[in-house]
């Protein structure tokens, strides 16, 4: 009875081993998994940018074993705000200047783990057809808020229309305009109304989501954004929290998007209205 006894117990335990040891590992898998489930926040999507993603999506389960959910958002405030929440793991929406003013404004630490294209904006008319043609006193409108003005004064400056101040910060306002010799109007508008102002201005900067929602013609473009040194701060970036930057599954959705398959979608898609960025040389 005692031997029984002993070997019922003996039996219980090796039971109970079993349990655990498998409670652990079912605990550890489980583990694994959720850590190689990435949820990135993107903007309401295009076709186009539904296919890019696609891609992107497939690379990273089929070469790093990372599963991507896409959380769409209608509003740029929001995606920056479930970042730091911790409602999504990463986000891909924005340029590096969007993101340090955000910062700025917020308190906040997110940060850029990988570079991802960089779309250049056009200052258009429908009145004129070179920039030659503008008259002394020409009205031209740009987004009013802090980022897209600044990028619409810098391609006003690069168009050699206008100078800035050299101290201007990344950064600029119309009060960081150093000469201005043909005494051009800044009117300043939200940015998804400067498209819908070029029949009451000379000209206005769009950011290219905006003229391509109005389907403005490339016939009124008056000068293209050019991809140099002032670009670095307009290129769009995945971010990630602080804490989170180096973690293994989010690296490899930047990898899973810097690919040459990336690289063909966007040319397809967008042909040199936008530029992958990771393999850019600005001068």
């Amino acid at each position: 009875m005692k031997k029984r006894k002993q070997r019922n117990l003996i039996i219980w335990l090796i039971v109970a081993v079993v349990v655990v040891v498998g409670g652990i590992f079912s605990f550890a898998h489980s583990q694994k998994q959720k850590a190689q489930t990435v949820t990135v926040g993107v903007m309401t999507q295009t076709n186009a940018e539904q296919k890019i993603w696609e891609q992107i999506t497939k690379t990273a389960k089929d070469k790093y074993g990372v599963t991507v959910k896409l959380k769409s958002f209608t509003d740029y405030t929001q995606p920056n705000k479930a970042l730091a929440n911790g409602d999504v793991d990463l986000n891909a929406f924005q340029h590096y200047a969007f993101l340090d003013a955000w910062n700025k404004a917020n308190k906040g630490s997110l940060t850029p783990i990988g570079k991802t294209f960089i779309t250049p904006i056009h200052l258009y008319s429908q009145k004129y057809t070179s920039l030659k043609q503008l008259p002394n006193g020409a009205t031209i409108a740009v987004p009013n808020d802090a980022s897209n003005e600044s990028r619409a004064l810098f391609v006003l400056k690069n168009a050699g229309l206008i100078t800035l101040k050299k101290q201007a910060g990344t950064l600029a306002t119309v009060a960081d305009i150093k000469s201005n010799p043909h005494n051009l109007k800044i009117k300043e508008l939200g940015a998804e109304q400067t498209a819908r102002a070029l029949s009451d201005v000379d000209a206005a900067v769009v950011n290219t989501n905006y003229a391509q929602a109005a389907k403005l013609p490339d016939k009124d473009i008056l000068y293209t954004e050019p991809v140099n040194k002032d670009s670095k701060q307009w290129i769009n970036v995945i971010v990630a929290n602080k804490k989170d930057k180096n973690k293994d599954a989010y690296k490899a959705v930047v990898k899973a998007y810097q690919t040459k398959e990336v690289k063909q979608l966007i040319h397809k898609y967008y042909g040199d209205k936008e530029i992958t960025a990771w393999d850019l040389n600005l001068k």
